[in-house]
């Protein structure tokens, strides 16, 4: 069922080009990395027949995998809108955790009721080297959460990332990943199947260039 369920979900991000393969062209994040990949799962909330796969498969693993939960809360900005429909669908309360604490009014970090002790599950859209989601994993947990754990429609699965949630004590459940998007993407033509291996190289080690000129290791 989780096969089925992070094929889907590739098929749909590859459709809507939430997530688009160009390893001929790539992209330029911040950091300076060339990377082969773009993810935008934003583009989700405005394709209806992809964003109810996407909801729904976010209920139906918070309540297979983390069934305990009391709360669910957004990352701020990509995760509230997947927090607030995911809690919607379950009946269950939300609220979000902003990237630092308001200047003015109550000065909250944590947007809704949040009670010590209440069991939260975290929802992200995306996940690289984790380092945003693990703060809000912090954050949550200085005021008084349980975190049972994260679910984030997507995950790189890069090494740096991996060993973060492992040292945060933290786990990540992810609706579809990097291997499953080069796998279907390979399959439905997106990208040449030679392309799939390069686009591994990438994950394994993004600072590592070689795979631009098609040299894997």
């Amino acid at each position: 069922m989780m096969d089925e369920v992070k094929r889907q979900i590739a098929n749909d991000l590859l459709k809507i080009r939430a997530v688009f393969l160009r390893p001929d062209e790539p992209f330029t994040w911040a950091s300076g990395i060339k990377s082969p990949i773009y993810c935008d799962n934003r583009l989700t909330l405005t394709a209806p027949a992809v964003r109810n796969d996407v909801e729904s498969a976010i209920a139906e693993t918070v309540k297979r995998e983390y069934p305990d939960a009391e709360v669910l809360m957004g990352t701020s900005t990509a995760g509230i809108a997947h927090a607030a429909i995911a809690a919607h669908l379950l009946g269950m309360p939300m609220g979000y955790v902003r990237s630092g604490a308001k200047d003015h009014g109550r000065q909250n970090q944590i947007e809704g009721k949040l009670e010590r002790g209440q069991k939260v599950v975290v929802i992200e859209d995306l996940i690289s080297t984790g380092g945003s989601v693990i703060e809000v994993v912090n954050v949550l947990r200085e005021a008084g959460a349980e975190v049972l754990g994260i679910v984030s429609i997507f995950t790189y699965g890069m090494k740096k990332g991996l060993e973060r949630l492992a040292e945060a004590n933290v786990r990540n459940v992810s609706l579809t990943d990097f291997d499953t998007v080069c796998e279907i993407a390979a399959q439905q033509g997106y990208i040449a199947p030679g392309d799939a291996v390069r686009l591994r190289a990438f994950r394994d080690n993004p600072s590592d260039e070689s795979w631009m000129n098609g040299v894997t290791k």
